[in-house]
């Protein structure tokens, strides 16, 4: 089951549904954050927590004064978040489905230890069953292995596929089950989601973005440039576990994005159905793995679930690279870290702001901060989508487009394929990846992981991908938006009485 069918259904379960008080997101102000925060950020490292000293002299590069201060802005992210960075990482960034789903199938496959798997839909189609069989088989070799879906993610999955899996060793959790019969000693709460895409390997590599496990990714994105395709960066080389993909395509044929734009013209598939999903995720090495495993085991032990097996699940922590990252994962009914991280990031940007969302419905708060952004002279972009899987999303959000046109927010909407990432990267300095759209049901109801990425080599590959993105996207002007048919129009209202669950 696609994303926007899962959604579509949890939209149809609720209708009507008015017992349950309507949450409400917290305000996030920027000059009560700074008044609380300390001077110098908490910044932990392979040997434990840096001195005042060092986090200076490692935040301390001067980038032009129209950009973000990284040590204030870092500072402003753990007071309102409590959670501290974590230096000494590699960070790579893979651009679609069949380079994300061969690095992760080639760290499953060399995996000596545990492996821990959080995911929203994990199909029983051509994909999932190589997945399946992968990890399966590193179970029999006596890697631990543990596995968390999503209900309603995975709602038209047969249970016989994951029996199959249970009956080869794999632990495997379903979060917040949808019957109430099946419901653990945490209570029925059907409205809250896992929407996170983890995969930690060994508790030494780990992957987080917007891909899930599905024929769906596994197609190449198609339009990218030639010489983008021929100079990727990302790849670690070696073929995949997983051998050719669904979809006629071969698991690993994207490339990473390079320094350059590339040359080449984009070319559509012959055949729409070859069409890939626009998706980002990041491979991690270093320090920050072990955040990403505390997630996964606390998301584990809070579900009420069987005991973890034993293993070697936080090695010590070697230095990876030069990367300062902040793993930050957030629960329903939680402490909103993500979306303290973002509207932070984008409340202080002072040049630009460049996101691309696939389920873009914001709330009033992040609204305002976007709009309030342009009209003080910040480039703010968005690439959102111009078909998509969740008419009622599509729709909703396009009822917000008016009112960021009128104060000079650019709108782009990609074309042909369906857009499913959720990256930002602002000022060039602050990136972040991630499974969290920007709208209320992500930030409210459902479980999430996004990376912070700080700095401009980072910042750079980002800022790449996005004028990839916007290679193939068609902007929508103010004037073409006003002479939209009524019918458009009547879409929109309609679709935005159900935002909130959405």
């Amino acid at each position: 089951m696609r994303h926007g069918k899962a959604q579509t259904w949890l939209a149809m379960i609720l209708m009507g549904w008015t017992l349950f008080a309507c949450a409400s997101l917290p305000e996030v102000d920027p000059d009560k954050t700074k008044a609380n925060a300390k001077p110098v950020p908490v910044v932990q490292a392979a040997g434990g927590k840096l001195p005042a000293q060092t986090t200076e002299a490692l935040l301390q590069k001067r980038w032009a004064k129209s950009t973000l201060d990284l040590k204030a802005q870092a500072a402003l992210e753990e007071s309102a978040t409590g959670v501290p960075l974590i230096a000494g990482n590699k960070v790579q960034l893979l651009f679609d489905g069949p380079q994300t789903l061969t690095e992760m199938a080639k760290a499953i496959a060399a995996a000596k230890n545990n492996i821990n798997f959080e995911t929203y839909i994990f199909d029983q189609d051509e994909l999932g069953e190589k997945f399946a069989d992968l990890l399966i088989k590193k179970q029999r070799e006596g890697v631990v292995v543990n596995v968390i879906v999503d209900a309603v993610g995975t709602i038209a999955v047969p249970g016989e596929f994951f029996k199959r899996m249970r009956d080869g060793g794999v632990q495997v959790l379903v979060y917040n089950p949808v019957n109430p019969a099946k419901t653990r000693g945490n209570g029925w709460k059907v409205n809250n989601r896992d929407h996170r895409k983890m995969l930690i390997v060994d508790g030494r590599v780990g992957f987080a973005g917007g891909i899930n496990i599905s024929d769906t990714y596994a197609k190449s994105w198609p339009f990218r440039s030639k010489g983008r395709r021929a100079s990727g960066s990302g790849s670690t080389g070696g073929s995949s576990p997983l051998g050719s993909g669904a979809g006629g395509s071969v698991i690993g044929s994207g490339g990473g994005i390079g320094s350059g734009l590339g040359g080449g013209t984009p070319g559509a598939p012959k055949d729409p159905k070859e069409e890939g999903w626009r998706d980002t995720h990041v491979r991690i090495e270093g320090p920050a793995v072990q955040a990403m495993q505390w997630l996964f085991i606390q998301h584990w032990v809070r579900q009420d679930a069987d005991d973890l097996r034993d293993a070697v699940y936080f090695p010590t922590p070697q230095v990876a690279g030069d990367k300062v990252v902040r793993i930050l994962g957030s629960e329903p009914d939680g402490k909103f870290e993500i979306y303290k991280a973002l509207l932070l990031a984008i409340q202080e940007s002072k040049k630009s702001i460049h996101i691309t969302c696939a389920y873009f419905v914001p709330d009033e708060q992040t609204l305002q901060a976007l709009i309030d952004a342009a009209q003080r002279g910040v480039d703010v972009q968005l690439v959102l989508p111009s078909v998509s899987d969740a008419a009622l999303v599509f729709h909703a959000g396009r009822a917000f487009y008016s009112r960021l046109l009128k104060a000079g927010v650019r709108i782009h909407e990609l074309k042909k394929s369906v857009l499913h990432a959720k990256t930002a990267v602002i000022d060039g300095v602050w990136s972040t990846v991630g499974s969290t759209n920007l709208d209320t049901r992500s930030f409210l109801h459902n479980a999430e992981m996004n990376v912070i990425v700080m700095g401009d080599a980072f910042g750079q590959e980002m800022e790449n991908a996005f004028k990839e993105d916007l290679r193939i996207s068609t902007e929508i002007t103010r004037q073409s938006w006003d002479d939209r048919p009524i019918s458009v129009k009547l879409k929109e209202f309609l679709a935005r009485l159900w935002d909130y669950w959405l």
